[in-house]
């Protein structure tokens, strides 16, 4: 059997109120375009294209990295009927498979029981349908006296009689032999909307007593999205997904309702996850990490027994085991974390390695640095790394131990076992077990405070 997909996105998704193309709008940090795609791929089908219309750049560019999609363009938006006709001449002589691109809680089961169905039931045309009051607006299907389907009327043209008997939905998935593509040619303009509907094809097929069926799924699969409220909807049922998968894998959520996880994370077993924490894009927890609360990890990996403490900001960063980063630290992106170290309070790591052992507890700025293992970074302690054009880097050797409100003044070389005295700025490299010291002497005038305190009085 030869596959073909079309994804239709082309809509304008006017009552999302956005410049922005209602399939780019994000689901749990992807665009819904993107659950889709991910839906069919699974099925291997030789072609898959995917219609756009609105934000038609916008579109390929965020799906640049998908090579092996097709793009056709509606310049028109002329419904859905004329949306596949566009992507006609891409397909194989085979099964075509068509649905929307902003269902993004479609499933590649439900896909397979469907193409499966079809193919038994040997149907020149298949559909999915739902039954559910409570979502408005999806086209009814018809059936005559025998059940047999006849047609789809659209929600916006059916009459109250037809709301009231029929209460079977459209999903707006089908699977159908190329040949019902060259019913697309006899469909007609609706005169009130312009628009050329696909579901009109419904009842050309049967009022020519080729054989179709429609089959339920459950309704939540073909949710569409419309709206931000709908969107919001979604995404919460995505992250419930989500989440819950990770629970039955061996992950505790203190407060599930609270906590964000992006569908592209990996968490390990026994590791704990606390309320208003944000996993994002490719990030991988290891096992038996503690994430505590306010903390935001995005594309980072995160070693075995790491602890990350509350309202931490980790961003493209790698964390070697046993490590403990916060509370209220910030890994820029390009940071590496040994095994061991500790980033305290405060800390700002930017495109920085940390050995392991090494630690940096408070209020400190590493920028531009490579610090070696068993390192100690006093409170206070500043990497000068750029000079206004050009960004410069700092090596602090194994053992090193920096004292507070230290600068390092880069390019600058510590060498390994060295001292830095506390209060130093240092623009010199540091020889291997020297100490540097950089005070100026300390200078104490005796009975000076009573002195000041006697002329502010006579000047009053």
């Amino acid at each position: 059997m030869s596959l073909s997909a079309v994804i239709l996105a082309a809509g304008k998704g006017r009552r999302m109120k956005s410049a922005l193309p209602k399939v780019l709008h994000e689901v749990m940090g992807r665009p819904m375009l993107r659950y889709t795609i991910d839906a069919v791929r699974p099925l291997k089908p030789q072609k898959m294209v995917v219609v756009i219309g609105n934000g038609a750049e916008a579109v390929r560019n965020r799906l640049s990295d998908e090579d092996h999609l097709s793009f056709v363009v509606q310049e028109k938006l002329l419904g859905t009927g004329n949306a596949v006709a566009i992507a006609v001449g891409e397909l194989l002589e085979g099964v075509v498979l068509v649905l929307n691109g902003d269902c993004p809680l479609i499933t590649t089961k439900t896909l397979k029981d469907l193409i499966k169905k079809h193919q038994r039931s040997r149907n020149v045309l298949s559909f999915l349908s739902f039954i559910d009051d409570s979502m408005p607006g999806y086209g009814r299907i018809l059936r005559d006296e025998r059940g047999r389907v006849s047609g789809i009327v659209e929600d916006k043209h059916a009459t109250p009689a037809e709301r009231k008997k029929f209460k079977e939905l459209n999903g707006g998935v089908y699977v159908m032999e190329t040949g019902v593509l060259n019913y697309l040619d006899r469909i007609k303009k609706n005169g009130s909307s312009g628009e050329y509907y696909l579901t009109d094809i419904v009842g050309l097929v049967s009022g020519e007593g080729k054989k179709l069926e429609a089959y339920t799924c459950p309704a939540e699969e073909l949710r569409g999205v419309n709206t931000r409220k709908e969107l919001y909807e979604i995404s919460n049922i995505v992250r419930e997904r989500i989440i819950e998968k990770w629970m039955d894998r061996g992950v505790t959520f203190i407060d599930p309702e609270t906590s964000f996880v992006h569908p592209s994370v990996s968490i390990g077993a026994e590791s704990v996850v606390y309320p208003n924490t944000y996993l994002e894009g490719s990030t991988e927890i290891g096992k038996n990490c503690i994430i505590y609360p306010g903390a935001r990890i995005q594309d980072s990996v995160l070693g075995n027994n790491v602890v990350v403490k509350d309202n931490t900001l980790i961003e493209e960063s790698r964390i070697g085991d046993e490590s403990a980063i916060g509370p209220f630290a910030h890994l820029r992106p390009k940071s590496v974390i040994g095994r061991n170290a500790k980033i305290g309070n405060f800390v700002e790591i930017k495109k920085s390695s940390i050995g392991d052992g090494s630690k940096a507890s408070h209020l400190t700025y590493l920028g531009d640095a490579v610090v070696g293992s068993d390192v100690n970074i006093g409170a206070g302690t500043i990497t000068c790394n750029y000079d206004g054009k050009n960004k410069f880097t700092t090596v602090i050797e194994s053992g090193v131990f920096i004292g507070s409100d230290t600068q390092l003044v880069a390019p600058v070389t510590v060498g390994s076992g060295a001292y830095v005295a506390a209060g130093s700025t240092i623009t010199k490299n540091v020889p291997s077990g020297a100490l540097a010291i950089t005070r100026i002497k300390q200078k104490n005038l005796e009975g000076w405070a009573n002195k000041r305190k006697l002329k502010v009085k006579s000047e009053k």
